[in-house]
């Protein structure tokens, strides 16, 4: 720490000593980064619980000289939430819903409430905030108010600063003030001449600039770029809240807002309309606006593709055919009403001959996937099919609508003229394009190409009338392009307004006013970048690790405040760095040599992935697909090569090894593991002493269940028995046997195999290659029978762990054959094949390795197949993740993570549920199940595995007779 800095934090002790600061490459290395294309490392982050810690930072760092970036979720895309002097991260703490006025329409809130967080709170009252971004399970209203964020349903509702009743502020010299339609007043009567004063310079500065002001200010609705300034017109009764909003943290810090709050629809209904291009699309944009919708939403075919490659084909269902669709959303009081809307303007726009087809879209459950593919648009357009990356930059350019069309004919021209590919998604119904371009940002000639483009685009979106932004906010990126947009004496104007805010510019330098270079502090723009031999191949990425890491391009869905099942980790502790983007981002530090300069080992690094339970889910969740499973076992495989591992990796890792040991004298050492001997050796293989060490069964009990089970039927299938299940379960693999012949699916048992599974997730990878290239032998013997295996997590490390690690042509034919359960009976069952017995109400755990690796072959979708009522599934992680749950120092975390979704699900079992049903609960995972246990065994509550829910020997109670 330099002595700037330690003075700086030795002054925040001092006044402010509860407020929490961080420094350091690890816990500043993620705040480096937003969503943008832009790298700038912090000194510090600080974490303020309210505002009182806001002024003391803003005091101090205007005593130090040192610049102040506020940040609320992180997901600018234009480098608004990055600075090089101390972020101020509100996410964290100053996160308080204050007050709900259901009569005034208003809500009252801190800067870090999440989007969605308050639209639950305020739908108890029929109540919505309008603006809603695709961002909003991560995005705060703080971060809303700093762009002016519009999002999905602008063309009903706007833009934030069309909600905004009053802002609280605290300047760049620590005043606090509030600002609202009729000026700004001081909450300290002290500061009250100061405040007077301040407010006298802005109405001057208005005064001496009217006609600028008036003639190039407000003239489409998406016109965010720069300030607002008109909003302190006469006419317009100098409504400083207003012209607050959208100046990015470079005039003042926000800490709370009261919003004006709309009332939710009654009725909805969503069209999707096919086209074959996105400027046949924009063709009919006027005519839709005609009918009031609350959105017209637009997207081209590579989104849609890459959403289906990486989620499975259907993933996205819905879409008449075409190669560019519009979401058009309407609604109402009446729900037969607004459908009779929709057909009647679906018939309307078929006779107007642009379309390749349109539909009315009923169903719930197919609107929110229709939604969410569009919502994912920025990361879906990312890393496409083929592999391709693209960037933002150019990403938020907005006309009227009437010229849309128009000014996406032209643009696609300025992009074939350079050479680039773009691809385009957006708000078509408010002339707000976002587009994702194939620049070159990490060679000289690449970035000097963008720029030359860059500029080309700014003049041509002016000349269309337009905005170089429409909702993101100017930023890094377009803030050195607002001379093309704006006369000289308007610039002379956003200067004037910020410098009597900041005078010394201290508030989030370098985006508006003295902008940086567009082409400055780019994320790709190094040269010193770790070299990386890996043992896991990476096959879907072109520069491998290096390449894998990149992915993520700090979107944060893994951040998400809904619920989900991706991330955990930052779910149960709500930190940065526990997040999927914050450690994505500091192994992105650790690749280029930045601030993490130990490469792989880095104890920052190892620190941040300490908390990852290697869920996978992100794997599919995340829009760009990043895998912090497998970088975390790539990471942990370099960092203690040659060295002393933790002694959880020996204990746990090697479990398939010792626990087969075990089989052989299963009833002593089940007897010892019970008393104290078991906890002594548990703490000395760090595990913890808090649960009970699952009971080991015999080899007699796996050879007497699978004997029990062979059928004369020539096998169709091989039924891979897996260390766990040969363990801990034998009587599953005699289950899956029974279920598998009586679908039709008669199969042999190959017993003796191991999928390397423990070692991968304790990152002992040369161990694994050679347990995996053992069974990879095995396996491939050319008979191509599909291998369905019980236990999903084995399943997953068999589909695709074993080929990315092998990457032998004989791994990917293994991995081409795997099944699990559910998967083997959705796509090899005979036709009419019926099980016996099923109970109505089914609580459900699925193991996340199978939710992440299996998509469209999960066990919900199988279980209301077959005829279950209700499935309550626990949407999420169960927290045991394999090794991690049973390791001393994770233990706290997996009960956290635990009490997300399934432990209030487990709560909801009693014997009976209404109606005098039973409910079951179902968990094919053997650690889902040993957490079940552990939550609730003593109520008498075990989980079943679906081959003995589904067994046609078992009695209603689900045991076998």
């Amino acid at each position: 720490m330099n002595d700037a800095l330690a003075r700086l934090t030795a002054r925040l002790a001092e006044t402010a000593p509860g407020l929490r600061v961080e420094t350091g490459p690890g816990p500043t290395g993620p705040y480096a980064y937003d969503a943008s294309n832009y790298r700038v490392p912090p000194r510090a982050v600080a974490f303020p619980r309210g505002t009182a810690d806001v002024v003391a930072v803003l005091r101090a760092c205007r005593e130090a000289g040192v610049p102040v970036t506020p940040r609320g979720g992180g997901t600018s895309m234009a480098g608004n939430a990055v600075g090089p002097g101390v972020v101020l991260d509100f996410s964290r703490y100053m996160n308080r819903i204050l007050d709900i006025d259901p009569q005034a329409g208003t809500a009252r809130v801190e800067a870090g409430v999440i989007l969605d967080a308050l639209r639950s709170a305020t739908a108890l009252h029929g109540l919505t905030f309008g603006p809603d971004p695709s961002s909003h399970s991560r995005c705060t209203i703080g971060g809303m108010i700093g762009n002016d964020a519009c999002g999905n349903r602008s063309v009903r509702h706007g833009r934030t600063s069309s909600h905004i009743e009053a802002l609280e502020i605290v300047t760049a010299d620590g005043v606090r003030a509030v600002a609202d339609r009729t000026g700004l007043h001081p909450v300290d009567p002290g500061d009250a001449g100061l405040v007077a004063r301040l407010e006298a310079d802005v109405r001057r500065l208005i005064a001496d600039n009217l006609g600028p002001i008036r003639t190039e200010l407000g003239r489409v609705p998406r016109q965010v770029s720069g300030y607002q300034l008109h909003h302190l017109l006469p006419e317009h009764g100098f409504d400083m809240a207003r012209a607050l909003v959208g100046t990015e943290g470079s005039c003042a810090v926000v800490t709370a807002a009261t919003v004006r709050l709309v009332a939710t629809a009654q009725a909805s209904t969503l069209l999707t309309l096919g086209y074959d291009d996105v400027v046949d699309a924009a063709e009919d944009v006027t005519e839709i606006l005609r009918w009031s919708p609350t959105a017209v939403e637009g997207m081209d075919e590579a989104i849609v593709a890459t959403m289906r490659a990486r989620r499975g084909p259907d993933s996205v269902t819905g879409l008449p055919e075409g190669r560019a669709w519009l979401y058009v959303e309407l609604d109402g009081d009446d729900q037969a009403a607004v459908d009779a809307r929709a057909d009647e303007l679906l018939e309307v726009l078929k006779a107007r001959g642009r379309m390749t087809g349109g539909r009315v879209v009923h169903s719930p459950a197919e609107r929110r996937s229709l939604w969410r593919v569009r919502e994912d648009g920025a990361g879906l357009a990312a890393r496409l099919v083929d592999g391709g990356e693209s960037w933002p930059g150019w990403e938020d350019a907005a006309v009227a609508p009437e010229n849309l069309a128009a000014y996406l004919r032209d643009f696609r021209k300025l992009l074939a003229t350079h050479g680039l590919t773009g691809v385009l998604y957006g708000h078509f119904g408010a002339g707000c394009v976002h587009v994702r371009i194939d620049f070159d940002l990490a060679t000289d000639p690449g970035r000097a190409a963008a720029r030359r483009f860059l500029t080309e685009a700014a003049a041509l979106v002016v000349e269309h009338g337009g905005t170089l932004s429409g909702e993101h906010g100017d930023g890094r990126a377009r803030g050195e392009l607002l001379q093309v947009m704006y006369s000289h004496r308007m610039i002379r104007a956003f200067a004037a307004f910020k410098e009597i805010f900041d005078p010394q510019g201290l508030l989030n330098p370098g985006v508006i006013v003295a902008p940086a270079r567009l082409d400055a502090d780019l994320a790709l723009h190094t040269s010193d970048v770790l070299p990386v031999e890996t043992l896991f191949s990476f096959p879907h990425d072109e520069d491998g690790f290096a390449g894998a890491v990149r992915r993520c391009v700090g979107v944060g869905r893994c951040r998400s405040d809904a619920g989900g099942v991706m991330c955990p980790s930052y779910r149960a502790t709500g930190e940065e760095n526990d997040s999927t983007r914050g450690r994505a981002r500091l192994l992105q530090e650790m690749v280029r040599g930045g601030t993490v300069r130990d490469g792989w080992r880095s104890t920052e690094v190892r620190d941040a992935l300490d908390l990852c339970l290697s869920c996978k889910a992100c794997s599919s969740d995340c829009p760009v697909g990043v895998d912090m499973a497998t970088y975390k076992a790539e990471f942990l495989h370099q960092h203690y090569r040659g060295r002393i591992r933790p002694r959880s990796h020996y204990s746990l890792g090697w479990l398939p090894l010792t626990s087969a040991l075990a089989g052989y004298a299963a009833r002593p050492v089940n007897l010892l593991l019970r008393g104290p001997v078991g906890r002594l050796l548990a703490r000395l293989g760090g595990v913890t002493t808090k649960r009970r060490i699952p009971a080991f069964a015999s080899r007699r009990a796996l050879r007497k269940t699978l004997r029990a089970a062979k059928t004369p039927e020539p096998a169709k299938a091989l039924l891979f028995v897996d260390s766990f299940t040969r363990a801990f379960r034998p009587e599953v693999a005699g289950a899956a046997s029974r279920v598998l012949a009586d679908a039709g699916i008669p199969s042999t048992a190959q017993d003796g195999l191991c999928c390397g599974l423990t070692w991968v997730s304790t990152g002992q990878l040369s161990v694994a290659r050679r347990i995996m290239a053992r069974t990879v032998a095995r396996l491939d013997d050319g008979d191509g029978r599909p291998i369905v295996v019980a236990e999903p997590s084995c399943a997953a490390a068999l589909k695709r762990d074993v080929p990315e690690l092998l990457g032998t042509d004989a791994a990917r034919r293994v991995a081409a054959r795997v099944h699990t359960l559910a998967g083997a009976l959705t796509d090899l069952a005979a036709p009419h094949w019926t099980p016996p017995r099923l109970p109505e109400n089914v609580v459900l755990q699925t193991h996340c390795h199978e939710y992440a690796t299996f998509a469209g072959r999960r066990p919900h979708d199988l279980l209301r197949r077959l005829g279950v009522r209700t499935v309550d599934e626990a949407e999420g992680c169960c927290g045991l993740a394999g090794n991690f749950g049973f390791e001393a120092q994770h233990y706290d975390t997996s009960m956290a993570v635990a009490g997300l979704a399934l432990g209030p699900r487990l709560d909801s079992v009693d014997e009976t549920a209404p109606g005098g049903t039973r409910t079951v609960v179902v968990a094919d995972g053997f650690s889902c199940a040993t957490q079940i246990d552990h939550l609730a065994g003593d109520r008498g509550v075990r989980a079943l595995h679906l081959a003995e829910l589904l067994d046609p020997a078992a009695d209603q109670s689900g045991e076998t007779s």
